[in-house]
């Protein structure tokens, strides 16, 4: 397994608009090859993170193209381009 690990920063005043996008864009989300979780975190500034559990480095990286086209739909709403990071994942622990 593969994490890709994204920080950016929204807009403070975006945080709504931008929440209601992400769920309108779920399923265009989810259905990228390899995704197998994803957790989209937020804090009141706008600081946020996004963390991207995939089935292998390879099927993340072949996504980049459709990453790109969905970060771009938030555009608008971000202070600067999101910053991504990957790692294998050594646990996945879940209760």
């Amino acid at each position: 397994m593969y994490v890709r690990v994204t920080r950016y920063q929204m807009k403070p005043e975006a945080i709504p608009t931008a929440t209601a996008l992400l769920e309108q864009i779920k399923d265009q989300v989810m259905g990228l090859p390899g995704v197998l979780q994803f957790i989209n975190s937020i804090n009141e500034d706008g600081h946020g993170c996004v963390m991207s559990i995939n089935e292998s480095e390879a099927l993340s990286e072949s996504n980049s193209a459709a990453v790109q086209a969905i970060w771009q739909q938030f555009g608008d709403h971000l202070m600067g381009p999101p910053e991504a990071s990957g790692y294998n994942v050594i646990v996945n622990w879940k209760n």
